[in-house]
């Protein structure tokens, strides 16, 4: 079994949720819904988004806890357990060689606009690196 810090894994998720709010609501909620084509209509309630906030906690643990894995077993190769610029490495490249490329269908073939996808890209790049750096620190 990975020694794998399991309160590391949450409080990346956390974080991971956090940023993901705040980009998504009160920092820069007003551009992405417009890059998102999302028109509010002012009886929208919170509540309705807790089954989606749930879900997306969920994703965010099992995410936080590969991305350790990984960074274990990678760090672990090249002998550099708890190093968080490597840890962020790591994590920039587990960013665009998954991330950036899977998500990537959304414009190619599901009509997304290259600013709405940027955006998420650079949503995704700051949550991966943040977590990484958690994750190796803890």
């Amino acid at each position: 079994m990975l020694p794998i810090n399991y309160i590391a894994v949450l409080v990346a998720a956390i974080a991971n949720f956090v940023i993901g709010f705040l980009a998504h609501g009160p920092v820069f909620g007003k551009v992405w819904m417009k890059l998102a084509n999302i028109h509010p209509t002012g009886n929208e309630k919170f509540s309705d988004m807790i089954p989606q906030m749930v879900q997306n906690f969920l994703a965010n643990i099992v995410f936080a806890y590969v991305l350790a894995v990984v960074i274990f077993v990678t760090s672990s190769y090249y002998n550099n357990v708890g190093n968080v610029i490597g840890a962020m490495g790591i994590s920039f490249w587990m960013w665009l060689g998954f991330i950036v490329t899977s998500s990537s269908m959304e414009v190619i073939w599901m009509g997304r606009t290259l600013k709405y996808w940027l955006f998420e890209m650079a949503t995704s790049l700051v949550c991966i690196l943040v977590m990484g750096a958690i994750i190796a620190v803890w």
